[in-house]
């Protein structure tokens, strides 16, 4: 609905200019301040007072006359604050707001027939998942849920890094050594907790051994690295029964999340169906192509970029850049779109991939990368048990042990009348404790550095994930005890939104959160067109905020409200329910019926 009225604001505003014969290139439309009774507001007073010649206030005033608002369904006013145009929702834009938002799908778009492939996460797998890149899973996972709630049809891939030197290197020394051989016990009951000690000493090894060991360490690795350039299936083999058994661990890792893929795309993939060296042969053909030090290089400095891009060893063998320029190519053949989530350490990579690919030949407007800073942990707040850093195994264990303890002393202190059994207990804490660091990670802006603390993100009280998982909780909570049943699916029945007068939600906390739910759909669009998921984390606040105000002020079954205003608030109350709902999905954070 919210997008219906922004229509027919634009529609009423641009025929007022031009009656004026005012220029409606910019119509200024923007969200007013929470103060101002307007749904949508304009300031195209300011940039019109010079070629008017008349003060902003005067110029309002002048355009507001000219606004015809016959025929209009979900605009009932317009009036001026100074130099700000204020536009008024309808009745009728309230109702139907309250009718739709009653849908389990409220807030997804039309299909737009466009598909996208999202690549994120993408660790080597050379061991557990390590808490500072447990961005790229968790933006990465709630970007894919906004283009698919946009209406875009999603592919969510995860690309294995099973070649190069580091997989070489495993493959060797998981070959080389004994379990005796290993120094300490798996940290964890899982294979990449097990596996990653092999890596870990044949690295040490390549350190302290002597030089003819050495030497001939360095020349099985090698032998290694060449058969997969060879495309030899039993090097591919050898590395794929390291490679499978770490990703299988680090799978088991990122679905504690849930950060789900449809797709492990191999970067021998692209090597073995000959795409790596068909890419090779173009780049050398380029007149950016030059031999230097050994090995064939892009310089890319007329392109603004200083440092070259390294494509093809002196013996023959590619380079990750190589081949992922091949997986790219492979994407625009098969995706609409393609969206990749990087660290802030691959910014000069993501510049170099995507300028290697214009030089050949590729439209890059399809592409778009997202870069995230990483997440960094309050020094002495956590401990590890290898002392050398945190896996996101570790964070995600002390984030439910610390929302088990809180939701305990809530229950000691007899914040909830109700009791709430073990399992209970247990299920709050893995939905409050997970959806507190999914939460906390993908408010923030994916490009500032985040330090990430407890205590703001598992506070029931402030603006966290807890806030609003609450608010979602006490919906479930006043239609269960009025009746209206709510199934593990989250549908509720027993709730006819047609009998519902929408007219008796006249209070100000009551339009105030009607408005709120309305713009829902149209945060998911302007979300999913800047890729940035934070807005919707920004908007659950605010609608936590909105929903909280509503239910101090306005009673739901109390014995002295009417039933029609009772049933209209229930209907408010659903209708929120499915919103916040929907919107924590989007983040990648459920939303409990208790807490």
């Amino acid at each position: 609905m919210f997008r219906a009225l922004r229509a027919e604001v634009e529609g009423v505003l641009e025929a007022a200019l031009a009656d004026r014969d005012f220029p409606t290139d910019d119509l200024g439309i923007e969200e007013p301040p929470d103060d101002v009774e307007s749904v949508l507001a304009s300031s195209v007073a300011f940039r019109l007072a010079g070629e008017a010649g008349a003060p902003p206030p005067q110029v309002a005033g002048e355009i507001a006359d000219a606004i015809d608002l016959d025929d209009l369904t979900y605009v009932s006013d317009v009036r001026t604050q100074g130099p700000y145009l204020n536009f008024l929702p309808s009745d009728a834009y309230f109702a139907e707001t309250l009718a739709t938002a009653t849908g389990d799908e409220y807030g997804t778009l039309e299909d737009r027939a466009e598909s996208v492939v999202v690549e994120h996460t993408s660790a080597n797998p050379t061991g557990p998942v390590h808490v500072g890149r447990a961005r790229n899973p968790i933006i990465g996972d709630a970007v894919a849920n906004l283009l698919a709630y946009a209406g875009y049809d999603v592919d969510r891939h995860y690309y294995v890094n099973d070649a190069g030197r580091q997989i070489a290197t495993f493959t060797w020394a998981y070959e080389t050594f004994d379990e005796s051989d290993l120094e300490t016990e798996p940290e964890r009951d899982r294979i990449e907790y097990d596996l990653v000690r092999y890596y870990r000493k044949g690295n040490a090894y390549l350190e302290t051994a002597d030089d003819d060991a050495v030497a001939e360490a360095e020349a099985e690795i090698e032998a290694i690295m060449q058969g997969l350039e060879d495309g030899d299936e039993e090097t591919y083999e050898r590395v794929s029964e390291v490679v499978d058994q770490v990703l299988s661990g680090m799978k088991q890792c990122l679905e504690r999340l849930p950060a789900e893929f449809d797709e492990f795309v191999k970067e021998t993939r692209f090597m073995f169906d000959g795409s790596t060296d068909e890419v090779v042969d173009r780049l050398t053909n380029l007149d950016e192509a030059v031999y230097e030090e050994e090995a064939w290089q892009l310089d890319l400095d007329e392109h603004g970029i200083d440092k070259n891009l390294v494509f093809q060893r002196a013996d023959g063998t590619s380079l990750y850049p190589t081949r992922d320029l091949a997986h790219h190519e492979w994407k625009f053949d098969n995706y609409d779109r393609a969206v990749t989530v990087l660290g802030e350490d691959h910014k000069l990579q993501a510049k170099q991939l995507r300028t290697a690919l214009e030089l050949l030949g590729n439209d890059t407007d399809g592409l778009r990368q997202v870069i995230y800073s990483y997440v960094n942990l309050p020094e002495g707040k956590m401990s590890t048990r290898r002392g050398t850093g945190v896996d996101l195994d570790d964070l995600l264990d002390e984030a439910i042990d610390r929302a088990r303890q809180e939701v305990e002393d809530r229950l000691d202190d007899r914040i909830r009348d109700d009791d709430l059994d073990d399992e209970d207990v247990e299920r709050i804490a893995h939905q409050v404790g997970i959806g507190a660091v999914r939460y906390d990670i993908v408010s923030k802006q994916p490009t500032k550095a985040i330090t990430f603390e407890w205590d703001q993100a598992l506070d029931f009280e402030a603006q966290s994930a807890p806030y609003v998982q609450y608010v979602h909780a006490r919906c479930c909570g006043i239609l269960e005890e009025a009746g209206l049943a709510v199934a593990d699916d989250g549908r509720i029945g027993g709730l006819t939104t047609a009998d519902v007068d929408a007219a008796l939600l006249d209070a100000p906390e009551e339009r105030d959160l009607l408005e709120t739910i309305g713009r829902f759909p149209a945060a998911v669009e302007e979300a999913a067109d800047d890729l940035e998921p934070h807005q919707i984390a920004t908007y659950t606040r605010e609608f936590a905020d909105r929903f909280n105000a509503f239910y101090r002020e306005c009673p739901v079954l109390a014995d002295d409200v009417d039933p029609d205003v009772r049933d209209a608030r229930l209907a408010l109350v659903a209708a929120s329910k499915h919103t916040v709902a929907n919107a924590l999905s989007i983040l990648g954070v459920d939303a409990p019926r208790s807490m």
